[in-house]
């Protein structure tokens, strides 16, 4: 049986999923196409149920539970995890200045502009675009703000941009809970026995990775060719934690407290009311 599968090429998703798709592991059986692509590319795909098994943020989960399920294993979730709110000019900010100022975000269904949203409900000058380019257009003044994401977070420094506010550490001390990031799903129409199969699978290959830890796998690296060693690992630290091995039941609360925020803030919506995990 063969199923595609989407995942960013960023190293917290190549590290989980390294010895699945590149065999080191026994895949009893299962075949997988493998996609890789930005998260917003592949929000909007899990949008009309595309993939298989897809890696996606919180709120494109939350808009496309008709088709998709939650698997137990892979996801992204922690505690000082979250994006950063960042500007080129070193002053403080008040909620009005937020609100008022044009916003780069990597894009509209990410659990960045959830919490962007939780922090400042107003602020709506927002200009969705892929999280790569968010630090330039911030230096370039194409807009004010920017919310920042994956590898990002250890580089704006650097680029002499500051920090506005930290939106993960807004959300943990609001909601005391932690940051629910991203997802991988699974298709609802599929066979019970194999969604269970492919989430075991997920974990057997996070474990792979863990055992050999702190070597990098060639697929990391590949896939990061502009990223340092250092930042690889930082990203992998912070992002793959014993929550990508099974989210427990801190991990599944926190996924139900930010659904409640999410169906709050979209009240027009109306998600299935089916389980969201399998």
């Amino acid at each position: 049986m063969k199923l595609t599968l989407g995942f960013s090429p960023c190293p917290n998703d190549t590290f989980i999923f390294d010895a699945l798709v590149n065999k080191k592991i026994d895949t009893g059986g299962l075949e997988f196409d493998v996609i890789l692509d930005d998260i917003e590319t592949l929000n909007k795909w899990a949008l009309v149920g595309k993939l298989h098994i897809t890696k996606l943020s919180f709120p494109a989960f939350f808009r496309s539970t008709q088709h998709y399920i939650l698997l137990n294993a892979g996801s992204a979730l922690g505690k000082g995890v979250g994006p950063l709110l960042i500007t080129k000019k070193n002053m403080e900010y008040t909620t009005e200045d937020v609100q008022n100022s044009t916003i780069a975000i990597p894009g509209e269904n990410t659990t960045a502009n959830l919490l962007l949203t939780f922090a400042y409900p107003k602020a709506k000058r927002k200009t969705a675009m892929i999280f790569s380019a968010i630090e330039d257009a911030v230096l370039q003044e194409i807009t004010d703000l920017g919310v920042i994401i994956h590898e990002n977070r250890f580089t704006y420094q650097m680029k002499g941009l500051h920090r506005v506010i930290d939106l993960g550490e807004y959300w943990e001390q609001e909601m005391k809970a932690p940051i629910p990031l991203g997802a991988i799903a699974i298709q609802r129409n599929i066979e019970p026995s194999i969604s269970e199969k492919v989430n075991t699978l997920i974990k057997q290959s996070l474990e792979y990775s863990y055992a050999h830890y702190p070597d990098l796998p060639n697929f990391v690296r590949l896939n990061s060719q502009e990223m340092s060693e250092e930042v690889m690992r930082q990203h992998i630290e912070l992002y793959v934690n014993n929550y990508s091995l099974d989210l427990g039941a801190d991990g599944k609360n926190a996924i139900e407290t930010l659904y409640g925020v999410f169906r709050n803030m979209n009240p027009e919506e109306h998600p299935i009311e089916e389980s969201l995990l399998l």
